[in-house]
């Protein structure tokens, strides 16, 4: 039986994509692969914080008790943990909608073999301003559907001009959901918004982050801290 490592587990609302506003319960996995330059969470990957160790009934039991149906399965990099599929597909089995918020680094394929249409990718493409780029599989955008989305975050004019060729380069208008977003304090929305019109860039979302803007996850969470 595969035991993971959750550094935090709360009921919030999402503050991205497209289930946005709506309540999820968020499980966060230890660790990453990648050290993007902006990162938020940069304390899930430290080598000494603190984890409870939950199995996948562990995991199903608490998301049930939330009464929730939106399970985000984020990190860290979820996707690295041994026993990650066993969860998505015990929590896909009992009827919850399970989002997977990935870095881009790790091949999806694996999970989309498990043909469960309640399971969905929220991917990042990390453009230069993460120090990441290089990392990124292009091969995830052959898995990808209609339900899933592709997340750029940018933080510059030449971020956003890179956003524009991978969704040209991989034909990715229309074949999954697209969503840009500020670093805040390196690009202003407005920059994104002139850049979207001036190249006419239909069946893009410009989002701003809900959790950056309202005050902080514990004002909004039922509750947020973590049971050891």
């Amino acid at each position: 039986m595969s035991v993971l490592e959750v550094v935090e587990k709360f009921v919030s609302i999402n503050g991205e994509g497209t289930k946005a506003g709506q309540l999820a319960v968020f499980i966060r996995f230890k660790g990453c692969n990648l050290n993007c330059k902006y990162c938020d969470t940069k304390w899930a990957n430290e080598a000494d914080v603190t984890a409870q160790q939950m199995t996948k009934e562990d995991i199903l039991e608490y998301v049930l008790s939330t009464g929730v149906k939106n399970v985000t399965l984020t990190g860290g990099e979820p996707l690295l943990r041994d026993g990650i599929e066993d969860v998505i597909e015990c929590l896909a089995d009992n009827n919850l909608n399970v989002e997977i918020e990935t870095n881009g680094s790790i091949p999806l394929n694996n999970i989309r073999k498990l043909h469960k249409d309640n399971v969905t990718f929220t991917m990042d493409y990390k453009l230069s301003c993460s120090g990441m780029e290089q990392a990124m599989r292009l091969e995830n955008f052959s898995v990808l559907n209609k339900n899933d989305t592709v997340k750029f975050v940018a933080g510059c004019h030449e971020d956003l001009v890179r956003t524009k060729q991978i969704i040209e380069k991989y034909n990715l208008y229309g074949k999954c959901n697209l969503y840009i977003s500020p670093v805040f304090g390196m690009i202003e929305p407005e920059e994104i918004v002139d850049f979207m019109k001036d190249n006419t860039m239909n069946d893009v979302n410009m989002q701003i982050q809900l959790h950056k803007i309202t005050v902080s996850y514990t004002h909004l969470t039922l509750p947020t801290k973590l049971e050891v």
